[in-house]
Order: structure tokens, then C-alpha cells, then sequence
């Protein structure tokens, strides 16, 4: 007796079957032998090789812009200024301070000094043969001992006298000294300052876009412009954390764009980044062409195989032959189990199961 639950089994093993079966008027085939690869899958875009984006260190209002959008420059090329007063102001104060601080302009100050020193040395020697000259007379009774206190006064103030000078010399050519190197160095901290005013090239390369216009108001944290090589361009491709580890420098690169539409080019991994985007989870690769394009432009878009594997003169059928890559189907309609190796998007490799000799049938 046959009940819901039976029929049901029964119309599944209907399905089942029917999804193996064929008739004569499906296609058939021999296995053959032939090249095949294995490849990861990549998206990503094209760039210029050393493309950064260039800030400015500075804040204020873009006065001129020098460059345009395919020019190319060098390292030093002025690409715009930006006006700044605050910054042209403080130049100008350092600049007034490094004069005033200025040796030469203090020598007066130290010339009083020098002056000072010979006369309190003077003093002081001729107060020490003063005092010598009354000892003497003491030794002979001439004079009275005021007058040899006096002397001794008179000597001990003038040796004082001399060496503060000396000291006070001392500390004003120190000061002066210091003084000088602190608005030199001042002076120079204000011209960098205003010179960050003037964003230039970092590179050798081309102008590949100018991301502000004059009289805009900027900051340290506004990118200005794009700039990269003028002839070399890589390839940034994001390939999955799911394939990654068998992704290595040295490989073959598949390239195709939509710019080239039909055509292929052949590229060289060259560099990959060890730390995923949390995000996206993938990781960032690089490569280079092996002989690239004729034109290129920064962001283009491209897909990319990355061939991680090649076998020449294996077995291989078509994948639209393989159910659930386990099984294929042989002239007799009867299914056969067969072992795979590496695969491509449209055919795989036969490892164990049939031979060149055994026919299949395509599945329904």
C-alpha cells in the first residue's frame, strides 16, 4: 500500500535519476589531453607606478596654481602656493630678530666692555703698585696706617672692579652667542614654514589631477593632487583571504579590461601585502606588466587570473561533464565515479576513473 510519505520517496528518486539520464540526442565526447591551469580570481585597477596624493602642510587660501592635469614634472616642480600672512609675518619677524640678534650688530655693547676691562685693569695694576709702594714706606717708618689701609682698600675694590668686567664680558659674548643661534635658527624653522606654502613634486612624473581650484580655502588634511609615474603603471588587484595562500611573487598574471575589450594581456605578481582589510577580507596584491598596453591611465579597471598551477598533457573533460565533482556518465548511461585534480573555470583534470577511450554523455 502506497502512502503520501511513499510517493514522495518515489518522485524523488524520479528527480534523482532523471537528473543523470540522457538521450540520444545529447552531446557526447572523449576525454583529451591538454594543457591546463589552475588560477585565482583577482579584481582591481590600474595605477601608476609611485601615485600619491599631495597635501600641503599648511592652511590658507590657494593663491596659484602652476601645473595642469598632464603635465609633466620633477622633483622640486612647483605645483601651486598657497597664501598664508600669518606665516609670511612670522618670516619677516625672525628675520628682524636675526638682525637685531646679529654678532656684528652687538659689538658696540661688547667694545664698551673691552673698554671697561683695560681700564679696571689699569686701576687694578696701578693700585697694586700703589699699595706696594706704601708696604715700603711703612718698612721705613714713613706713613701712617690709614694711609696703608687705604691702599689695601683701594687695591682689593679696583682687582674686584677688574674681574667683574671680565665676568660681565664673559656672560654678554655668551649671551650674544645664544642669542644669535636662537634667531638663526628661528629665522630658518619661519622659512620652512613658508616655504611648505609652496606645494612641490616629490617626483618625477605626471600631473594627473588637480583637486582644487585657485582662491579655495585648504588645510593640512585637503588633498591637492594626484601624481605618479608618467610611463610605469602596476597592478593593484584584490584577491580573497580564502585564496590568498596560494598566491606568490613570481606568478603569471591573466589581464583583462574593459578598456581592451577581447584582449588579454600576460603580468608578473610582484608584490604581496601581508595584513587583510578587515572589511572587505582580502588582501591587496601588486604586479607588473609584462608588456604593457600601449595607452594606460590610473583607475582603470581590470580582472586578473593568477595562475597558481600548470599541467601540460593531462587528461581533462569539460566541467559541464562532471556532476557534483565527483561523477561522470559514460555511453552506457551508467555513472562513474572519477577523482579530479586541478581545475579551470571550464574544464578538469581526470586523475583516476576513465581514459582517453571511455565516451561521455552530457548530464541533462
Amino acid at each position: 500500500m502506497f502512502t503520501m510519505r511513499s510517493m514522495l520517496f518515489v518522485g524523488l528518486g524520479v528527480i534523482f535519476i532523471g537528473n543523470f539520464s540522457c538521450s540520444s540526442s545529447e552531446e557526447k565526447i572523449f576525454p583529451t589531453r591538454e594543457n591546463i591551469s589552475e588560477s585565482v580570481y583577482a579584481s582591481g585597477t590600474i595605477r601608476s607606478r609611485y601615485q600619491y596624493q599631495a597635501y600641503a602642510n599648511a592652511n590658507g587660501t590657494i593663491q596659484e596654481i602652476f601645473v595642469e592635469e598632464g603635465d609633466t614634472v620633477k622633483v622640486g616642480t612647483p605645483l601651486l602656493v598657497i597664501s598664508n600672512e600669518t606665516a609670511r609675518l612670522n618670516r619677516e619677524t625672525a628675520e628682524l630678530n636675526r638682525v637685531y640678534a646679529d654678532r656684528q650688530a652687538n659689538q658696540t655693547k661688547l667694545g664698551d666692555l673691552e673698554m671697561s676691562i683695560a681700564y679696571s685693569k689699569t686701576k687694578y695694576e696701578n693700585d697694586s703698585l700703589l699699595l706696594e709702594r706704601q708696604k715700603r714706606l711703612m718698612d721705613q717708618g714713613i706713613g701712617t696706617a690709614v694711609e696703608l689701609e687705604q691702599r689695601q682698600l683701594a687695591f682689593e675694590s679696583s682687582k674686584n672692579a677688574y674681574e667683574t668686567s671680565k665676568l660681565r664680558y664673559k656672560d654678554l659674548k655668551r649671551e650674544i652667542d645664544f642669542n644669535e643661534r636662537s634667531a638663526s635658527k628661528n629665522l630658518a624653522v619661519a622659512r620652512v614654514l613658508e616655504s611648505e606654502l609652496v606645494l612641490k613634486s616629490e617626483i618625477e612624473g605626471r600631473v594627473y589631477a588637480i583637486l582644487k581650484e585657485k582662491g579655495e580655502m585648504v588645510n593640512a588634511q585637503t588633498p591637492l593632487a594626484v601624481l605618479g609615474s608618467a610611463n610605469e603603471f602596476i597592478l593593484e588587484m584584490q584577491v580573497d583571504e580564502y585564496d590568498i595562500v596560494n598566491v606568490a611573487r613570481g606568478q603569471r598574471i591573466i589581464v583583462s579590461m574593459d578598456s581592451y575589450r577581447g584582449q588579454t594581456f600576460e603580468g608578473i605578481v610582484s608584490k604581496v601585502n601581508p595584513i587583510m582589510d578587515e572589511q572587505s577580507k582580502s588582501f591587496t596584491v601588486e604586479g607588473i606588466f609584462a608588456e604593457e598596453p600601449a595607452v594606460l591611465y590610473p583607475n582603470l579597471t581590470l580582472e586578473a587570473n593568477i595562475i597558481i598551477q600548470t599541467k601540460e598533457n593531462t587528461l581533462t573533460v569539460p566541467r559541464a561533464f562532471i556532476v557534483n565533482d565527483q561523477f561522470v556518465i559514460n555511453s552506457n548511461e551508467d555513472t562513474v565515479a572519477v577523482r579530479l585534480g586541478i581545475k579551470d573555470y571550464q574544464k578538469a583534470e581526470i586523475l583516476e576513473g576513465i581514459d582517453e577511450k571511455t565516451e561521455l554523455i552530457k548530464p541533462q
